[in-house]
């Protein structure tokens, strides 16, 4: 039940980020463009869901933000899943001081406050370096890369052990006594049977990366405007909570959906793993 109900959560997200084309066409609005004479309307029939600060649709720069989050968090998530299972795999097999070198960085990472790390890294001047800021693609590139650089740790430590387990196992001598090369060992034969225990990861990775996307926009280092993202929203939405509160409460339910959605699958997947 919990695996359906977050799927049926991230694809009902997935599918109006998707669609959000075609319901700017619907409603005929610009959600780029500002109409101060309709500063913080109500909700009606032209705007669904009522305007923001500038007088723009705040239903369709929630479905073209959602496009911003579910790309970061998806991205950051496939990185991270995919640095940190090979990095995992990589210490499990080999030992020693790989093994000690990777661990030892993965408990240096751990061990740093994220959120102030990630505030400093974020609030770099990318245009120092030649890099462009301010546009959209390599605002969601910078963020993206951030996250990633510190989302694999968790991931890492799991697919080490997860590994662990499995290379202790009879069926992994077996292979070897029949002449299966290593990496072939690892490939076919373990990767596919700690696959489970990093899905969930995945899952929660997802959830993670669009906090800290939303938290980093909030504060002004993430995303920048007029590209929409749920945290700038939020953001530009606080002056107003009161007067205008649905200008606030909308980008947050995204959130709690699209975090609600990640940790149902994840449960879900939990539940449906070998014990």
């Amino acid at each position: 039940m919990r695996l359906w109900l977050g799927l049926g959560l991230l694809a009902l997200l997935a599918a109006g980020a998707a669609g959000a084309g075609l319901v700017r066409d619907w409603l005929g609005h610009d959600p780029f463009a500002p109409d101060l004479f309709l500063r913080y309307a109500e909700a009606s029939a032209a705007h669904p869901l009522g305007t923001d600060e500038l007088g723009r649709d705040i239903l369709l720069r929630l479905l073209f933000g959602a496009r911003v989050s579910l790309v970061v968090g998806l991205t950051v998530a496939l990185g991270a899943t995919l640095l940190g299972t090979a990095a995992g795999l990589a210490a499990a097999w080999r030992g020693g001081w790989l093994d000690a070198v990777l661990m030892r960085l993965a408990d240096g990472l751990l061990s740093l406050p994220a959120l102030p790390l990630l505030i400093v890294l974020a609030a770099i001047d990318t245009g120092r370096f030649g890099l462009p800021r301010g546009e959209a693609g390599s605002d969601i590139a910078r963020i993206t890369v951030i996250l990633t650089l510190f989302g694999w740790v968790g991931v890492a430590r799991l697919a080490r052990a997860a590994a662990l387990t499995q290379l202790s196992l009879d069926y992994v001598a077996a292979a070897r006594v029949a002449g299966a090369s290593e990496p072939r060992v690892l490939l076919r034969h373990v990767l596919p049977n700690i696959l489970g225990p990093i899905a969930v990861a995945t899952a929660l990775a997802v959830a993670g990366a669009v906090l800290a996307e939303s938290t980093l926009s909030f504060l002004g280092l993430g995303i920048q405007p007029p590209a929409p993202s749920w945290g700038n929203m939020l953001a530009n939405a606080q002056e107003m909570v009161f007067a205008a509160p649905w200008a606030a409460v909308w980008p947050g339910v995204a959130i709690l959906l699209t975090v609600a959605g990640c940790s149902l699958l994840a449960d879900g997947v939990r539940g449906r793993l070998p014990r």
